[in-house]
């Protein structure tokens, strides 16, 4: 089963313990466990790769971006003046990730690749975003038998429809393959849960997120791909693309869909999601 797990994990760095105070870790518990369970998913299916879409890397105008470096490192610091810190350095997958690229443009789809430092070696490292970091600390960190990753970055200014043809590209070409891939759509939901935040208070972020969970419960994701630009711009969130990606996925491998969590710590909603390959497929 060359493609047997897909997830949609938070990105927020406060689910990290080693980032959150005593109060914010209280705050983040439901979502941190939600988080393990999705890790504990993704070590039973041992994937060789991991391909992660992110909304905080490359930010390319009408462009999806496919990162054809040969690693990716960053770094991330506690909130409050804290001096604590987590790292994280990662092998990139160059391969699958020349060959999606490929298939993505031969497809007609608006897609550019992206490397950074140097060509080849230890210095082709891309500078890794929260988007990804934080969920690998999660499913990548702890493994003897380290995954490599592919990065991809959704557009938000073409159409929907393109970013989940590209998802689909994603699934056929790793259905193509004798190794193992897990698909992560890292994605924070609505982010207008609070008037004290930076984005507001909207009642569409309620009402988003509520749609969001419903289609992961139903196992409709396609679904979301029907709301309209007002609400989304008036809920907030940095979710819709990466999710639009996975239902691109789930259109050509069938999985069975499992909430582990939602919750609301701050402003903005957190959902941690599993999808199973279904048995008889």
């Amino acid at each position: 089963m060359p493609l047997s797990y897909a997830c949609i994990t938070p990105h927020g760095d406060e689910v990290i313990p080693d980032l959150a105070t005593s109060a914010t870790s209280r705050g983040f518990l439901i979502t941190r466990e939600g988080m393990l369970r999705i890790a504990k998913e993704v070590n039973r299916a041992k994937p060789d790769t991991i391909v992660v879409a992110t909304p905080h890397n490359l930010r390319l105008w009408r462009r999806i971006g496919v990162v054809t470096s040969e690693n990716s490192s960053g770094a991330l610091q506690g909130s409050r003046g804290s001096k604590r810190s987590v790292h994280l350095k990662v092998r990139c997958d160059e391969e699958f990730a020349r060959e999606l690229l490929e298939r993505a443009t031969k497809r007609g789809l608006p897609t550019v690749g992206a490397n950074y430092g140097s060509l080849d070696g230890p210095l082709s490292d891309l500078p890794m975003d929260w988007g990804t970091l934080v969920p690998l600390w999660f499913l990548a960190r702890s493994r003897l038998n380290r995954p490599r990753v592919v990065i991809v970055t959704p557009s938000r200014e073409i159409p929907l429809s393109q970013n989940y043809e590209f998802g689909q590209t994603i699934a056929e070409l790793a259905e193509s393959r004798s190794k193992k891939y897990v698909f992560v759509a890292s994605a924070d939901q609505a982010h207008a849960h609070k008037k004290s935040g930076p984005y507001g208070f909207s009642r569409a972020a309620a009402e988003y997120d509520r749609i969001v969970v419903d289609a992961i419960r139903k196992n409709r994701l396609r679904s979301i791909m029907k709301l309209s630009g007002k609400f989304v711009e008036a809920a907030k969130p940095d979710s819709l693309w990466q999710m639009t990606m996975l239902a691109g996925v789930l259109s050509k491998v069938r999985m069975d869909a499992e909430l582990f969590s939602y919750q609301v710590p701050t402003y903005y909603g957190m959902i941690c999601a599993g999808f199973r390959r279904t048995k008889r497929d």
